[in-house]
């Protein structure tokens, strides 16, 4: 308030400018902005449309399986590429991203130590869902049948789909959201809370159930990340929980062994 030559201000306008100080952050930039967007909304939908045409399909050739692993591979790396141009761009560092390496003994430890306990709970649980006769596990067979590899050749697709999908999905969401959001000052909480929900979201494909996993299993990968700064421990175990459903789920849901 003006008196004057002289200004007063009253104690509600300035504890109302200490308030907005306290709760100003960094804005994030616009292409940030669109890479969340595209994470939200465009890729969980064509992940679910491209699921539906594949499981309209009667049956899956050999070659059309391994062209699926083939464009899945292509497709990610290019999306990756590009998220990792505009998070250097906008100066988020390596380390922000998750690109620690030391020490590289202790996150090799924990790395493959929790490998072979993902990957073993992993392999019972696909051999609990062969054995069950619930009529909700036909769903899941038959795009297993139609998904996992049945020949050799297909396998070894697999495997560098696997190795492919454990790099750039932890780079994407456990590397640049946790990077980004962190960037902007948001709580660790909130980091956590989206970069698994995102996580969740690109594997609505696998229904409701399949959402509800990959989001419990990105909050126990996102921990880790947040923990050890480095996506070495998670990307070891990412690829390793892939490579199980491919073996796994040919033995139990397509051989039914």
């Amino acid at each position: 308030m003006d008196v004057g030559n002289f200004r007063f201000e009253t104690s509600w306008g300035a504890n109302l400018r200490l308030i907005a100080a306290s709760w100003s952050y960094p804005t994030m930039p616009w292409d940030f902005l669109l890479i969340f967007f595209l994470l939200t909304v465009a890729v969980p939908w064509r992940g679910w449309a491209r699921m539906q045409r594949l499981v309209a399909f009667p049956s899956v050739a050999s070659r059309d399986r391994i062209l699926l692993y083939l464009t899945s591979i292509a497709t990610q790396w290019v999306i990756t590429i590009v998220i990792a141009w505009r998070a250097f761009a906008r100066g988020l560092s390596s380390v922000e991203l998750g690109l620690k390496f030391t020490p590289l003994v202790g996150l090799l430890v924990i790395g493959f130590g929790g490998a072979a306990l993902f990957g073993t709970a992993h392999w019972f649980n696909l051999r609990r869902v062969g054995k069950s006769t619930n009529p909700a596990v036909e769903r899941v067979r038959s795009l297993g049948t139609k998904i996992f590899p049945h020949a050799k050749r297909e396998l070894a697709v697999f495997v560098l789909l696997s190795v492919t999908a454990g790099i750039c999905e932890e780079f994407i969401y456990r590397g640049y959201v946790c990077g980004a959001l962190f960037h902007v000052h948001a709580p660790v909480w909130a980091v956590l809370l989206t970069s698994s929900l995102l996580f969740g979201l690109a594997h609505a494909y696998q229904g409701r159930g399949g959402v509800v996993g990959t989001l419990l299993l990105g909050t126990v990968f996102g921990l880790t990340r947040i923990l050890y700064d480095s996506l070495v421990p998670v990307v070891l175990w990412h690829v390793t929980v892939d490579i199980v459903a491919g073996l796994a789920g040919r033995r139990y849901l397509i051989e039914n062994k």
